[in-house]
């Protein structure tokens, strides 16, 4: 037993109780105790671990689960999320054609470098002024049609050892990347949302002429405890295609 991470109950008087068991099974998955796609412990070695009854117990595992963290699988158990191309990848890439089909897009890497973080990357990623970090620019097409850039900006402490190769031959999706190889799990984003233009370099990688219209999405992805991990600012090609902002049973 990790006694950083068990709590006994006397430690949870005047709280509510399932909040500190939710707290310490994040806890340990942010310590990498539990994989990605990996099952959790049983319901009653939990309940021991944490000091607390199957039914608390299992009302911080709703909770869990319902914010796509953990996974049930029934008659197999409880499992920790993967961000594996076929389970929950709309849940972050949320891009459809205007008549509301969805497919998976096909992804090319247009350029990666080390460079030193600029002060919006700092701000938003909560770096020290001249930390480094890696840059990379992704197009992605859907059915044919190229519809977005991604250029995204990932902490070099975080990431240390990602290569150009890692992102190019990558054989499942990019947060999938972070999760098997960095230990990093994306469980929210900060997203807003605004009005652009093609210009220069967007432009032409986009394929379109200066001055079209595009919508601008600025995202911060998250681990565990409100880690910011990745900074990422996309712009879509709105002539074909929308960003769903929300789904109901998504």
């Amino acid at each position: 037993m990790n006694n950083d991470i068990a709590m006994p109950h006397t430690a949870m008087i005047g709280s509510t109780l399932y909040k500190e068991v939710k707290r310490g099974i994040l806890a340990a998955l942010a310590g990498g105790e539990w994989k990605a796609g990996e099952a959790i412990p049983a319901e009653r070695k939990l309940g021991e671990r944490f000091g607390v009854s199957i039914g608390t117990l299992r009302k911080a595992i709703d909770e869990l689960v319902a914010e796509n963290i953990l996974i049930r699988h029934q008659g197999r158990g409880t499992f920790v999320a993967t961000h594996a191309r076929d389970h929950h990848y709309f849940r972050f890439f949320r891009v459809v054609r205007q008549d509301g089909y969805k497919t998976y897009p096909t992804v090319a890497l247009e350029r990666f470098r080390k460079a030193k973080a600029s002060r919006e990357a700092c701000e938003k990623l909560g770096l020290g002024t001249g930390a480094r970090v890696f840059q990379f620019t992704n197009r992605l097409m859907l059915d044919d049609d190229i519809v977005m850039l991604d250029e995204i900006t990932l902490p070099e402490a975080l990431f240390a050892g990602l290569t150009e190769a890692d992102l190019r031959d990558r054989p499942t999706t990019l947060y999938n990347l972070y999760q098997d190889v960095f230990g990093l799990n994306v469980i929210r984003t900060d997203e807003r949302l605004r009005a652009g233009l093609a210009e220069g370099d967007s432009a032409r990688l986009l394929g379109v002429p200066a001055g079209t219209p595009l919508i601008e999405l600025r995202r911060i992805a998250f681990s565990y405890h409100d880690q910011p991990v990745e900074w990422r600012i996309s712009r879509l090609n709105t002539e074909k295609y929308e960003y769903l902002v929300s789904e109901a049973g998504a």
